[in-house]
């Protein structure tokens, strides 16, 4: 069978990070890797294509088109699937991804032919197996429209598989992580106990952390050609053991790569002693949820640390020249003060990069029943949930002074906060206007939903 598998484009209108955090998708990678045994198979990725899906389908000519899937692509999705459809009636759609597995009837659609929920090594060798001999069963996973979308019961998660790297040999100048480019993202774990509850992350892999196959994770480290990969862990200092093992396997397979990873504040500071030999390996840059200035937030977000925490992390990646790059999120119910206490947290922590997200209750978890009165946004308005639009409704001041704090905020650590000297010697100038020009792009989009609402 021929296969092709495909990224959607970016949504213009939404406010994500994908201006600096353009990864691969290793997702379809991993399946690709474990289809071109016996098929033939190609990688769409329409982030970087100019042509469109259905000039691609007449091209190829695929049995099966497979698209995946964020909250905010759904609409495009069905959209794609329906222009397949309707350039070859007879072509077999199917959608995976995160969406698919946080909320599969988003998919219910006479254009969709399959959802799969997850997928693993049995249920994409079953279901391929039975529709190239022309049958159609349940399978684990995975739900077909013609059996009413109906699930079989069986819960799981993605499996990591070895991913086929050379699948997107054409697209991987494009990749970067920061203006660290190109760049390549591998796991080295999957879930995470932490839970705290914003997160989607552990919801998707579990909430127990567990180390991917050893032998595995070397095959896909020695694979990698860029000189930087981007560890995707939700927390690879999660414990210690994790960490050791990931310092004898670079000394093992001797390997000489710049390192960026998801790091907790809890972990920094009880595993500070192993950091100084990392940075020695390669690792150059640490991603830490700080989250927020205040400390009941912290307390119910299930936050493990506390905000004098997140100074003493902070100061121990600075005296060691780690960089930070700090995430936050833009409490629905903060005033102008907390703003502006909040600004005044930040430059105490002087982190490289920041990013802030307003809190967004994505639909089916508990969060989003405790706001879904103060929504702005009913679930199915799938383009708004990219994190950076602001989705609960603030209680203290107007939406629109309240796009204006973010905006204001945003600008203050940009110009103010974020070392960009540091970081045109680090990356280079080209890298840094690209960032630059998300930064604005993000700021634009800011400033016209200020004025709407």
């Amino acid at each position: 069978m021929k296969i092709l598998l495909v990224r959607p484009p970016r949504i213009k209108q939404s406010i994500t990070l994908s201006d600096f955090m353009f990864s691969e998708p290793i997702g379809l990678e991993m399946i690709y890797g474990v289809l071109e045994k016996n098929h033939d198979v190609e990688i769409f990725d329409m982030m970087i294509e100019n042509i469109s899906l259905s000039k691609k389908t007449i091209e190829y000519k695929p049995d099966v088109v497979g698209i995946t899937s964020l909250c905010i692509d759904v609409n495009k999705v069905i959209e794609l699937c329906s222009e397949v459809k309707s350039t070859y009636n007879n072509i077999i759609t199917i959608v995976g991804g995160t969406q698919a597995f946080l909320n599969p009837n988003s998919f219910f659609h006479e254009s969709v032919d399959h959802i799969f929920e997850y997928s693993n090594l049995k249920n994409l060798s079953e279901f391929f197996s039975l529709i190239s001999s022309g049958k159609i069963q349940m399978v684990n996973g995975i739900r077909t429209r013609e059996f009413n979308y109906e699930s079989t019961g069986v819960r799981g998660y993605n499996q990591y598989l070895f991913p086929n790297r050379k699948s997107t040999l054409k697209y991987r100048h494009e990749y970067s992580y920061f203006g660290y480019r190109p760049a390549a993202i591998m796991e080295f774990g999957t879930g995470c106990e932490k839970v705290c509850n914003f997160c989607l992350r552990w919801r998707i892999e579990g909430a127990k952390e567990k180390l991917i196959d050893l032998e595995l994770t070397k095959k896909d480290m020695a694979s990698i050609d860029e000189s930087t990969i981007m560890f995707m862990d939700n927390d690879f200092f999660a414990n210690e053991e994790k960490i050791k093992l990931f310092i004898n396997i670079v000394k093992e397979l001797n390997l000489n790569k710049n390192y960026i990873m998801y790091a907790s504040v809890k972990g920094i500071i009880e595993f500070e002693k192993h950091l100084e030999e990392l940075k020695s390996l390669g690792l150059k840059a640490l991603l830490v949820g700080y989250e927020t200035f205040n400390e009941e937030e912290m307390s119910k977000y299930h936050k493990k640390s506390t905000t004098d925490d997140n100074l003493k992390a902070a100061n121990i990646l600075k005296n060691l020249k780690i960089d930070v790059w700090a995430s936050f999120i833009a409490h629905p119910d903060w005033s102008k003060k907390d703003f502006k206490l909040f600004r005044k947290y930040i430059k105490k922590l002087k982190p490289q990069i920041t990013s802030i997200s307003p809190l967004t209750p994505f639909p089916n978890l508990p969060m989003y029943r405790e706001y879904e009165h103060r929504l702005l946004y009913k679930a199915d308005d799938y383009e708004k949930w990219s994190f950076g639009q602001v989705i609960i409704k603030p209680s203290q001041i107007r939406l629109n002074q309240y796009y204006y704090e973010l905006l204001k905020t945003n600008l203050y650590v940009n110009l103010f906060i974020n070392k960009n000297t540091d970081m045109i010697k680090k990356y280079g100038i080209k890298n840094i206007i690209k960032i630059l020009i998300g930064s604005i792009n993000a700021a634009k989009k800011y400033i016209i939903l200020m004025i709407k609402n």
